[in-house]
Protein backbone atom coordinates (compact mmCIF):
# COMPACT_ATOMS: atom_id res chain seq x y z
CA UNK A 1 0.00 0.00 0.00
CA UNK A 2 2.68 2.34 0.83
CA UNK A 3 4.69 1.52 -2.43
CA UNK A 4 1.47 2.44 -4.16
CA UNK A 5 0.97 5.84 -2.58
CA UNK A 6 4.68 6.40 -3.82
CA UNK A 7 4.23 5.67 -6.72
CA UNK A 8 0.68 7.54 -6.94
CA UNK A 9 2.26 10.92 -5.83
CA UNK A 10 5.54 10.35 -8.55
CA UNK A 11 2.90 10.32 -11.29
CA UNK A 12 0.95 13.15 -10.06
CA UNK A 13 4.61 15.10 -9.54
CA UNK A 14 5.53 14.18 -12.57
CA UNK A 15 2.03 15.59 -14.25
CA UNK A 16 1.78 18.43 -12.73
CA UNK A 17 6.24 19.07 -14.48
CA UNK A 18 4.62 18.19 -17.88
CA UNK A 19 1.81 20.49 -17.76
CA UNK A 20 3.54 23.60 -16.02
CA UNK A 21 5.59 24.35 -18.44
CA UNK A 22 5.94 24.36 -22.28
CA UNK A 23 7.92 21.16 -23.83
CA UNK A 24 9.78 20.42 -26.45
CA UNK A 25 11.08 17.89 -28.64
CA UNK A 26 14.91 17.71 -27.04
CA UNK A 27 17.83 14.92 -27.43
CA UNK A 28 20.79 15.03 -25.27
CA UNK A 29 24.29 15.09 -27.35
CA UNK A 30 26.62 12.17 -26.87
CA UNK A 31 30.18 11.17 -27.68
CA UNK A 32 30.49 10.93 -31.50
CA UNK A 33 27.56 12.74 -32.03
CA UNK A 34 27.40 15.19 -35.36
CA UNK A 35 24.80 17.45 -36.20
CA UNK A 36 24.49 15.88 -39.91
CA UNK A 37 23.69 12.63 -37.73
CA UNK A 38 21.05 14.24 -35.54
CA UNK A 39 19.59 15.94 -38.17
CA UNK A 40 19.11 12.87 -40.55
CA UNK A 41 17.73 10.92 -38.07
CA UNK A 42 15.13 13.35 -37.13
CA UNK A 43 14.05 14.28 -40.82
CA UNK A 44 15.32 17.75 -40.13
CA UNK A 45 18.54 20.10 -41.80
CA UNK A 46 21.53 21.05 -40.04
CA UNK A 47 20.37 24.73 -40.66
CA UNK A 48 17.30 24.06 -38.60
CA UNK A 49 18.82 22.67 -35.64
CA UNK A 50 21.60 25.49 -35.84
CA UNK A 51 18.91 27.79 -36.05
CA UNK A 52 16.56 26.61 -33.58
CA UNK A 53 19.48 26.50 -31.09
CA UNK A 54 21.39 29.65 -31.63
CA UNK A 55 24.63 27.73 -33.41
CA UNK A 56 26.98 29.42 -35.02
CA UNK A 57 29.11 26.63 -36.05
CA UNK A 58 28.70 22.60 -36.24
CA UNK A 59 30.53 22.30 -33.18
CA UNK A 60 28.75 20.05 -30.62
CA UNK A 61 29.98 18.45 -27.22
CA UNK A 62 28.51 15.64 -25.27
CA UNK A 63 25.82 16.85 -22.97
CA UNK A 64 24.52 19.70 -25.21
CA UNK A 65 20.97 19.22 -25.17
CA UNK A 66 19.44 20.30 -28.43
CA UNK A 67 16.06 21.36 -29.67
CA UNK A 68 15.05 18.99 -32.98
CA UNK A 69 11.82 20.17 -33.86
CA UNK A 70 10.31 23.21 -34.60
CA UNK A 71 7.03 23.23 -32.36
CA UNK A 72 6.75 23.28 -28.78
CA UNK A 73 3.72 21.54 -26.63
CA UNK A 74 2.03 22.43 -23.44
CA UNK A 75 0.00 19.90 -21.53
CA UNK A 76 -3.60 21.61 -20.58
CA UNK A 77 -4.00 20.84 -16.61
CA UNK A 78 -7.33 21.64 -15.30
CA UNK A 79 -8.43 25.21 -14.92
CA UNK A 80 -6.62 26.28 -18.04
CA UNK A 81 -8.55 28.68 -20.97
CA UNK A 82 -7.23 29.20 -24.34
CA UNK A 83 -7.07 32.25 -23.69
CA UNK A 84 -4.50 32.16 -20.29
CA UNK A 85 -2.33 29.62 -22.59
CA UNK A 86 -2.21 31.94 -25.41
CA UNK A 87 -1.43 35.03 -22.93
CA UNK A 88 1.06 33.09 -21.04
CA UNK A 89 3.48 32.00 -24.02
CA UNK A 90 2.87 35.85 -25.81
CA UNK A 91 1.08 33.79 -28.96
CA UNK A 92 -2.14 35.14 -30.68
CA UNK A 93 -5.57 33.13 -29.73
CA UNK A 94 -6.24 32.97 -33.19
CA UNK A 95 -2.50 31.25 -34.42
CA UNK A 96 -2.95 28.97 -31.54
CA UNK A 97 -6.32 27.48 -32.21
CA UNK A 98 -5.12 27.54 -36.08
CA UNK A 99 -1.95 25.59 -35.10
CA UNK A 100 -4.17 23.07 -33.19
CA UNK A 101 -7.13 22.80 -35.31
CA UNK A 102 -9.67 24.25 -32.75
CA UNK A 103 -13.30 25.42 -33.82
CA UNK A 104 -13.91 26.90 -30.22
CA UNK A 105 -12.44 28.34 -27.23
CA UNK A 106 -13.27 24.57 -25.60
CA UNK A 107 -10.03 22.38 -24.28
CA UNK A 108 -9.77 19.96 -21.67
CA UNK A 109 -7.02 18.41 -19.30
CA UNK A 110 -4.59 16.53 -21.23
CA UNK A 111 -4.93 18.05 -24.36
CA UNK A 112 -1.41 18.51 -25.88
CA UNK A 113 -1.15 22.09 -28.08
CA UNK A 114 1.10 23.72 -30.19
CA UNK A 115 2.02 26.83 -28.49
CA UNK A 116 5.09 27.83 -31.00
CA UNK A 117 6.09 26.29 -34.56
CA UNK A 118 9.89 27.72 -33.84
CA UNK A 119 12.05 27.74 -30.88
CA UNK A 120 10.82 31.14 -29.78
CA UNK A 121 7.57 31.88 -29.34
CA UNK A 122 8.06 35.74 -30.36
CA UNK A 123 8.73 34.76 -33.71
CA UNK A 124 5.72 33.64 -35.11
CA UNK A 125 4.54 37.32 -33.85
CA UNK A 126 4.41 40.47 -36.64
CA UNK A 127 6.92 43.00 -36.34
CA UNK A 128 5.23 45.77 -36.68
CA UNK A 129 1.30 46.78 -37.90
CA UNK A 130 -0.42 49.88 -38.84
CA UNK A 131 -3.48 49.97 -36.55
CA UNK A 132 -6.17 52.25 -35.71
CA UNK A 133 -5.29 53.97 -31.95
CA UNK A 134 -7.97 55.74 -30.31
CA UNK A 135 -7.69 56.63 -26.02
CA UNK A 136 -9.11 56.17 -22.96
CA UNK A 137 -9.50 57.09 -19.24
CA UNK A 138 -9.50 55.49 -15.78
CA UNK A 139 -12.60 57.85 -15.62
CA UNK A 140 -14.35 56.65 -18.53
CA UNK A 141 -18.14 55.68 -18.57
CA UNK A 142 -18.19 52.10 -17.61
CA UNK A 143 -14.38 51.95 -16.38
CA UNK A 144 -13.82 50.11 -13.49
CA UNK A 145 -10.39 51.26 -13.34
CA UNK A 146 -8.53 47.87 -13.96
CA UNK A 147 -7.06 46.34 -16.68
CA UNK A 148 -8.19 42.86 -17.61
CA UNK A 149 -4.38 41.84 -16.50
CA UNK A 150 -4.84 43.86 -12.95
CA UNK A 151 -3.59 47.13 -13.17
CA UNK A 152 -4.81 49.89 -11.33
CA UNK A 153 -4.64 53.01 -13.73
CA UNK A 154 -6.03 55.30 -11.32
CA UNK A 155 -3.70 54.45 -8.89
CA UNK A 156 -0.60 54.22 -11.19
CA UNK A 157 -1.52 57.28 -13.87
CA UNK A 158 2.03 57.22 -15.45
CA UNK A 159 1.87 53.79 -16.73
CA UNK A 160 1.87 53.18 -20.47
CA UNK A 161 -0.79 50.96 -21.16
CA UNK A 162 -2.69 49.63 -23.96
CA UNK A 163 -6.08 47.94 -24.98
CA UNK A 164 -5.82 45.42 -27.87
CA UNK A 165 -7.56 42.44 -29.25
CA UNK A 166 -5.65 39.36 -28.14
CA UNK A 167 -5.79 37.94 -31.22
CA UNK A 168 -3.70 40.66 -32.86
CA UNK A 169 -1.04 41.67 -30.05
CA UNK A 170 -1.06 38.58 -27.40
CA UNK A 171 -1.76 40.31 -23.64
CA UNK A 172 1.48 41.06 -21.64
CA UNK A 173 3.76 42.14 -25.40
CA UNK A 174 5.96 45.33 -25.24
CA UNK A 175 5.14 47.57 -27.97
CA UNK A 176 6.37 50.74 -29.17
CA UNK A 177 3.68 53.09 -30.43
CA UNK A 178 3.80 55.77 -33.00
CA UNK A 179 3.59 58.77 -31.42
CA UNK A 180 2.72 57.33 -27.89
CA UNK A 181 6.07 55.42 -26.97
CA UNK A 182 6.77 52.20 -25.17
CA UNK A 183 3.93 50.67 -23.95
CA UNK A 184 2.42 47.41 -22.36
CA UNK A 185 -0.60 45.36 -23.76
CA UNK A 186 -2.77 45.14 -20.95
CA UNK A 187 -6.29 45.76 -21.72
CA UNK A 188 -8.50 44.67 -23.66
CA UNK A 189 -12.13 46.37 -24.85
CA UNK A 190 -15.48 45.35 -26.57
CA UNK A 191 -15.21 47.34 -29.41
CA UNK A 192 -11.32 46.76 -29.89
CA UNK A 193 -11.23 44.07 -32.44
CA UNK A 194 -8.69 43.60 -35.36
CA UNK A 195 -6.18 46.06 -35.86
CA UNK A 196 -7.22 48.49 -33.21
CA UNK A 197 -5.56 49.45 -30.00
CA UNK A 198 -6.96 51.91 -26.81
CA UNK A 199 -4.31 53.72 -25.65
CA UNK A 200 -4.87 54.65 -21.76
CA UNK A 201 -3.91 58.89 -21.51
CA UNK A 202 -4.71 59.86 -17.97
CA UNK A 203 -7.00 63.08 -18.45
CA UNK A 204 -10.01 63.49 -20.49
CA UNK A 205 -8.13 66.35 -22.17
CA UNK A 206 -5.50 64.74 -23.47
CA UNK A 207 -7.58 61.96 -24.47
CA UNK A 208 -10.05 64.21 -26.78
CA UNK A 209 -6.97 65.71 -28.26
CA UNK A 210 -5.25 62.31 -29.23
CA UNK A 211 -8.91 61.64 -30.86
CA UNK A 212 -8.30 58.56 -33.61
CA UNK A 213 -5.68 58.48 -35.52
CA UNK A 214 -3.30 56.02 -37.69
CA UNK A 215 -0.23 54.92 -36.28
CA UNK A 216 2.26 52.08 -36.46
CA UNK A 217 2.78 50.12 -33.85
CA UNK A 218 6.02 48.39 -33.07
CA UNK A 219 6.05 44.71 -30.87
CA UNK A 220 9.16 44.42 -28.98
CA UNK A 221 8.87 41.17 -27.22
Amino acid sequence: MLKYLYSSIAAITIWCSIGAAAQAQEVVVNKGDTLWAIANKHNVSVQEIKKWNGLSTDVIHPNDKLEVSPEKYYIVESGDTLWNIARTNRVPLKDLKEWNNLNSDLIRPGLKLIISQNSAAQGNLPKSLSVTATAYTAYCEGCSGITKTGVDLRANPDQKVIAVDPEVIPLGSKVFVEGYGYATAEDIGSAIKGNKIDLFIPTTEAALQWGRQQVNVTIVN
